[in-house]
């Protein structure tokens, strides 16, 4: 199953989402396949039902919130790049990563960033 996440998955995009999110290379093709295995319809998104069918969401309390942070106000699909971005928030910032580049962007996990994501929209936890 690696081996089709990463034909499916160019090296290009792999690249852009792994400087967007801060996941390595072998994350982001764990995740593809990961994605790629609950994605039931094979359009490249997923629904709120693919979400569901994954029995530790079904039964944690919070399982709807967690659903509901994948997905935007009004939108009922997510593209993998969208799915990434949604887990780039919850990953922890490591040591070295807090020195990179104070030009560039800052980063999905950044305290910052994860208290506007709750104050514009609710949609992350």
């Amino acid at each position: 199953m690696g081996s089709r996440a990463s034909t499916l998955l160019r090296d290009e995009e792999l690249e852009e989402i792994k400087k967007e999110t801060g996941f390595s290379h072998s994350q982001i093709t764990r995740l593809y396949s990961r994605f790629t295995s609950l994605d039931k319809g094979e359009n490249g998104t997923l629904s709120r039902e693919d979400f569901q069918r994954i029995p530790e969401l079904a039964i944690n309390p919070l399982g709807d919130r967690i659903i509901n942070a994948f997905f935007p106000e009004g939108e009922d699909q997510v593209n993998f790049r969208g799915f990434m971005r949604t887990l780039a928030h919850f990953r922890p910032i490591e040591d070295n990563e807090k020195s990179k580049d104070v030009n560039g962007p800052e980063p999905l996990n950044s305290r910052s960033n994860k208290l506007h994501c709750k104050e514009h929209d609710g949609s992350c936890l």
